[in-house]
């Protein structure tokens, strides 16, 4: 593995930038607490490209990305309480008006002294769901695909990536690498060292720039299973009328579709294990909203899978809730599918299409 040198210095932010130090900003109405970060992030909004590029230019590459990621959680900053920062620093900045801290402005600031591929990876990272880091994502790569990968790297180079994923995938990727180096591995990390943090970020940027760029711009989906995620998200009265008039216009691709979609109902032909498992992830009260509007053939298939006095009272519940509008249900259904995606993805349980061969991924 190619590893790319970094500096390991880090520049001295001015004290009052770096300082973790709450401040409070703004009148009575909109006054917030401002931490250390986001007063860096305000005031460099503030300076612009022209003159934060000097500040910037003395960060390393962890603070740019805090920074970043302070900008993009700014919000709005009125120029009241860009006075009053101006004031705590004591510092004379001229502004027009106010500013907004968002993705957008902050990704345009980054390219003004930040290259597209370094600004596109600090801003992958920040827009990735729930902040997910490179070893999270890595631990939701095939394990035949990352083992394709690891294999050609140095044994003591996999033994460190491997400590860093997910255990239960960790066991997969080492079961599909050649023994002979799958014994090496393994004897490497019973005997691993913790890792210099300089290494391991260069591991770490390799990995982004060499597998996870290529694999991102490999992976081109299908446009009709994209259309059909975007299908499945519509509330049930805006997806019939978009089937519908799809069908009129074009049958094929209409079908294809709907045999790529995955809907609340597809949920009763769940393995009884893994309606099982959905039903425990799942908030009584919603499963009852979710069941008011199902079929009965997807009623009975959801009470079969539960105990006996478990059935009664749930559909006593549902008993009780009256009418409900429709609104609620598809809601209510659309969470109990997304539930049940989400277990898939975390290998929990299985979800299968209509067709024994057609295996669908979440």
């Amino acid at each position: 593995m190619a590893l790319v040198s970094q500096s390991a210095e880090t520049s001295d932010l001015p004290t009052q930038v770096a300082s973790g130090k709450q401040l409070i900003v703004g009148d009575a109405t909109n006054q917030r607490l401002l931490k250390g970060d986001e007063k860096a992030a305000a005031l460099l909004l503030a300076l612009g490209p022209d003159y934060g590029r000097p500040i910037f230019d003395e960060l390393d590459e962890l603070e740019v990305k805090q920074l970043s990621r302070a900008m993009v959680r700014l919000g709005p900053i009125t120029q009241e309480m860009l006075d009053d920062l101006m004031v705590e620093f004591v510092t004379t900045i001229s502004s027009n008006g106010s500013l907004s801290g968002n993705t957008d402005s902050t990704e345009r600031l980054l390219l003004s002294f930040l290259s597209q591929d370094k600004v596109d990876a600090i801003m992958e990272e920040i827009r990735g769901p729930a902040g997910r880091n490179m070893w999270e994502k890595l631990s939701n790569v095939q394990a035949d695909v990352l083992a394709a990968y690891l294999k050609n790297e140095y044994p003591q180079t996999i033994a460190v990536v491997l400590s860093k994923i997910a255990t239960d995938h960790a066991s997969k990727v080492l079961a599909v690498l050649p023994e002979e180096l799958a014994m090496d591995v393994v004897q490497r990390m019973l005997g691993l060292d913790p890792v210099q943090k300089e290494i391991l970020e260069k591991i770490e940027t390799t990995l982004r720039t060499e597998f996870m760029s290529t694999l991102n711009h490999s992976k081109r989906r299908d446009s009709h299973e994209q259309m059909a995620e975007i299908f499945n998200s519509f509330d049930r009265q805006t997806e019939a009328r978009f089937i519908t008039t799809l069908e009129e216009q074009n049958r094929d691709d209409a079908e294809r579709i709907k045999a790529l979609m995955f809907t609340f109902e597809d949920l009763a032909k769940l393995e009884s294990s893994a309606i099982q498992t959905l039903l425990t992830k799942m908030d009584k009260k919603e499963l009852a909203m979710a069941l008011k509007g199902a079929n009965e053939t997807v009623k009975e298939t959801f009470f079969k899978n539960m105990s006996g006095r478990t059935a009664k009272l749930l559909k006593d519940d549902m008993e009780v809730m009256g009418p409900v509008r429709l609104k609620d249900v598809d809601e209510a259904q659309g969470r109990m599918v997304s539930t049940a995606k989400d277990l898939a993805a975390k290998g929990e349980i299985l979800i299968m299409k209509s067709k024994a061969d057609d295996q669908m991924v979440a």
